[in-house]
């Protein structure tokens, strides 16, 4: 297996702002038709688990109209493929086109798997005249197996942009429910493997499938920007408007970084990387902090 070669210019596409990722089935023409108004930062328009087998086809065909939906108010449009052979060489003959930002590859549990599909999207890059590398993957980490791996697979190409774990599949496959016990070990290892790569973290410690609980909701999305997630992935629309909020800075967190900022402006005018700020030592890691956290908010 050769790596194909995606010069330096053509990978150093920036790291998107997902604070939420929505799936849409993509055989389901009023659910595309609405997904734009749903203010997420990214659509997921989906060939797997959502779309039955014999629709697979129609949904394909369908593509390049979903995919010019979906983007009308400047949401990032990513595609879930299929995991099969067979299903996925149809799915990326479909889904490489202009104006697809990201493939999402269920079941990833390897870095050799990330190396294919990037070999097959680059061919067909080239084939179509599409700038070559500027489709990226997010991976979706799914059985026990792959957990051994990640560094691996967080690294495997510079089209990797982002990983999830995928609790409900993740849970199945180790003979257990998607509660908290289980999926915080999992989760963390997915966030330590992105953030050590320069990759977007996404995902909550819990069922994906939880929506009518919007309290509950949002403090474990809250709990998940406290652990680094940046964003998640949600299967209904009322769990977008919760991820927005949950991954952006609260008026309490700005307030602190700009008093943060401030202070280290004085403190470097003295000579010093570190001083004191309402009673708490600040240095060099907090101010970063800060700075990213205003940073968040200007891209917003």
């Amino acid at each position: 297996m050769i790596k194909d070669t995606i010069s330096a210019v053509e990978s150093a596409t920036s790291v998107p702002l997902w604070r939420s990722l929505l799936f849409v089935p993509a055989h389901v023409p009023r659910f595309v038709e609405t997904a734009h108004e749903r203010g997420a930062d990214g659509v997921i328009l989906d060939l797997e688990d959502s779309v039955p087998q014999d629709q697979k086809g129609e949904a394909r065909r369908q593509l390049p109209e979903s995919v010019a939906k979906v983007a009308r108010k400047g949401a990032s449009v990513l595609v879930r493929v299929n995991h099969g052979l067979r299903a996925l060489a149809a799915d990326l003959d479909a889904a490489v086109m202009s104006g697809v930002d990201a493939l999402v590859l269920p079941k990833t549990d390897s870095a050799e798997w990330v190396l294919e599909i990037a070999t097959a999207v680059s061919e067909l890059e080239r084939e179509r005249n599409l700038p070559l590398g500027r489709i990226r993957f997010l991976a979706q980490i799914e059985t026990p197996g792959a957990l051994q791996r990640l560094a691996a697979i967080a690294s495997a190409h510079p089209r990797m942009v982002a990983m999830a774990l995928g609790p409900e599949d993740f849970s199945a496959a180790v003979g257990g429910s998607p509660e908290f016990d289980l999926l915080l070990v999992p989760n963390l290892s997915v966030l330590f493997a992105a953030r050590a790569a320069g990759l977007l973290p996404l995902g909550f410690v819990g069922s994906i499938g939880e929506f009518s609980d919007p309290d509950n909701l949002r403090e474990t999305a809250a709990h998940a920007r406290r652990l680094g997630f940046a964003g998640a992935l949600a299967i209904h629309p009322k769990q977008v408007a919760i991820f927005n909020e949950a991954f952006s800075p609260s008026a309490q967190e700005l307030e602190w970084a700009r008093r943060v900022i401030a202070a280290e402006d004085d403190a470097a005018t003295r000579g010093q990387s570190a001083f004191s700020l309402n009673g708490k030592m600040i240095d060099p890691p907090v101010v970063r902090r800060a700075h990213e956290i205003l940073a968040l908010a200007s891209n917003n």
